[in-house]
């Protein structure tokens, strides 16, 4: 199934983050925004994952690194070179040069480098996804999206607006497939198959 959401939604992942000092005493950030391939849980029974494909075409994108996705709080952006995002056979990695001058984001270094905080989340549309139904569970396959921001985040999860969409999702492919079945089946009985 191919869908196009016009929906802001995020997703959290923890992440190995590392703090560097360059000899110039510039400070950074870097680690895994989102892994490829990975089986997240949006609730029992439902899960979702990102394709290689997803950041195809975003990475052009002006993008923000923020802190806990609070767009007051701006880390870092790649208009201005202070973020720099690429994707790899693993996921969607980026680096963050820390504003000297930003004690918001000298604090956030110290809570990094000492491991306080190692969690990350991306806020995006989905452009294309696939869909399946294995019985027992079902799954979400992320393929295409707009990247709006990368965040360092003290609780990444699904967000219960995302739950809630994806809730609602399930129940009109349900509809849909069960009136497919309805439509098929009352055609047989008239013979018109």
């Amino acid at each position: 199934m191919n869908n196009k959401r016009k929906m802001r939604q995020l997703r959290g992942v923890f992440s190995e983050f590392q703090t560097r000092t360059e000899e110039t005493g510039d400070l950074y950030i870097s680690g895994y925004f989102a892994v490829f391939n990975s089986n997240y849980e949006v609730w029992s029974g439902a899960t979702e994952s990102i394709a290689e494909t997803a950041f195809d075409g975003a990475l052009a994108d002006d993008i923000r690194c923020l802190i806990n996705h609070e767009t007051r709080l701006v880390l870092g952006r790649t208009k201005s070179g202070t973020l720099i995002l690429k994707t790899d056979s693993r996921g969607l990695w980026g680096e963050v040069k820390i504003n000297p001058n930003d004690q918001d984001a000298i604090n956030l270094y110290e809570r990094v480098k000492r491991g306080d905080v190692d969690q990350c989340s991306f806020g995006f549309e989905i452009l294309d996804e696939e869909f399946e139904d294995r019985g027992d569970s079902v799954h979400w396959t992320i393929k295409k999206v707009k990247l709006y921001e990368v965040s360092v985040v003290t609780f990444p999860a699904y967000t219960d607006t995302s739950v809630s969409a994806r809730k609602l999702e399930l129940e009109e492919i349900k509809r849909r497939s069960f009136e497919m079945w309805k439509d098929k089946v009352t055609k047989k009985l008239k013979g018109e198959v």
